[in-house]
C-alpha cells in the first residue's frame, strides 16, 4: 500500500469514529487552517431564489475538515482573493472558488496556489460552461449567425465566459470587432441588455451554465425570454487550491480527507455535490444514470 493510500486508510478510520458534527480540540490558534471561499454557489456569495441550488454549506466541510485533520478551519467568504485577504487576518492556506478566477486572483497578487481538488456538482461533473444567448425573437439560430453582433462577454477571469467563448466564435470563423466587444461583469448585466435591447439589436451574451438558473428564479429574467445558441468547451469549475506554505504531507492529509468526504452523506449534501471532491490528477466527469454513479 503506497503512502496516499495509507493515510487515506487512516483517514477513513478516523471518520468512522467522529461523532457527527464533532470538533477536535484546537491544538492552537496558529495550527488553524485558513480556507478562503470564493465559490458563487457558496451560500453567502449567493441568494436562495432557487431552492435545494446555490446554498452549498461550506461551513459543514470546515466542521468535517476538522474532524479528520485535527486542526481548527478559519473560514473567509468573500467574490475575489483580495477582498478575503483583507477581511481576514491571516494568510490564505487554501482557496476555493471557479478555477480561473481564483487563478487570476493569485496572480495579480503574487500568491503560489496550486489546484489539488474538483468538487463535482449535482450532476457528478467538475466542469462548466459559457452559453450564447440570444433574445428569444433574434433570427439568429446557431454561432454561425452571429456575424456582425455586439457580444457581452464576461472578464478576462472568468473563462466560460471570456476566452472559452472567444475560441467558440473563432471556432465558426467569427472575430467580433473592439466595437463590438463588450464586457459585463454579472450575468445579470449582459442578459437584461439583451432582453431591453431588442430582438432586432443584432447583440447576445455569455452567461455562465451554473448562473442560468439563478437568473430565472431571482427574477432576473422570465424564462424564455434568452435562447441559447452555442454552448462553448467545458473548462474547470470549482477548485480548490493549495498554498506553498502547506507541507507536503499537510496536501497529502488534505487529498485524502476530501477523497473520504465522498462516503460522508452530510458533507456532500451540505456541498450540493454528487461525489464530492475528485483529485485534480484523475479528475473525470461522472455521470448519473438510472440512479447509478458511473465513472
Amino acid at each position: 500500500m503506497n503512502k496516499l493510500l495509507s493515510v487515506f486508510a487512516s483517514t477513513l478510520l478516523v471518520v468512522s469514529v467522529i461523532v457527527p458534527g464533532g470538533r477536535v480540540a484546537a491544538e492552537d490558534a496558529s495550527n488553524a487552517l485558513s480556507l478562503v471561499v470564493m465559490d458563487p454557489l457558496a451560500a453567502p456569495l449567493s441568494c436562495p431564489c432557487v431552492e435545494g441550488y446555490a446554498q452549498r454549506d461550506y461551513e459543514v466541510l470546515a466542521e468535517y475538515l476538522q474532524s479528520t485533520l485535527g486542526r481548527p478551519v478559519v473560514l473567509t467568504f468573500a467574490e475575489s482573493l483580495a477582498v478575503a485577504l483583507q477581511k481576514s487576518a491571516r494568510p490564505a492556506n487554501l482557496v476555493i472558488g471557479k478555477q480561473s478566477v481564483v487563478q487570476a486572483d493569485a496572480d495579480e497578487l503574487k500568491l503560489k496556489l496550486k489546484p489539488i481538488s474538483r468538487l463535482t456538482d449535482q450532476n457528478g461533473s467538475t466542469d462548466q460552461y459559457g452559453m450564447i444567448v440570444v433574445n428569444r425573437e433574434d433570427p439568429a439560430q446557431s454561432v454561425d449567425d452571429l456575424a456582425g453582433y455586439t457580444i457581452y462577454f464576461g472578464p478576462a477571469e472568468a473563462a466560460e465566459k471570456h476566452s472559452a467563448a472567444i475560441a467558440c466564435l473563432s471556432g465558426a470563423g467569427i472575430d467580433p470587432g473592439k466595437d463590438q466587444r463588450k464586457i459585463s461583469p454579472a450575468c445579470s448585466d449582459g442578459a437584461c441588455e439583451v432582453i431591453d435591447l431588442g430582438p432586432q439589436s443584432k447583440t447576445a451574451a455569455v452567461i455562465s451554465s451554473y448562473a442560468q438558473p439563478l437568473l430565472e428564479g431571482c427574477g432576473t429574467i422570465k424564462k424564455g425570454d434568452l435562447r441559447v445558441v452555442a454552448k462553448t468547451d467545458p473548462v474547470p469549475f470549482i477548485t480548490l487550491f493549495a498554498a506553498d506554505t502547506l507541507s507536503a504531507e499537510d496536501v497529502e492529509l488534505l487529498q485524502a480527507s476530501l477523497a473520504a468526504a465522498a462516503l460522508q452523506p452530510k458533507v456532500v449534501e451540505a456541498l450540493e455535490s454528487l461525489v464530492g471532491f475528485l483529485p485534480v490528477e484523475t479528475d473525470v466527469v461522472v455521470e448519473k444514470k438510472n440512479g447509478a454513479v458511473n465513472p
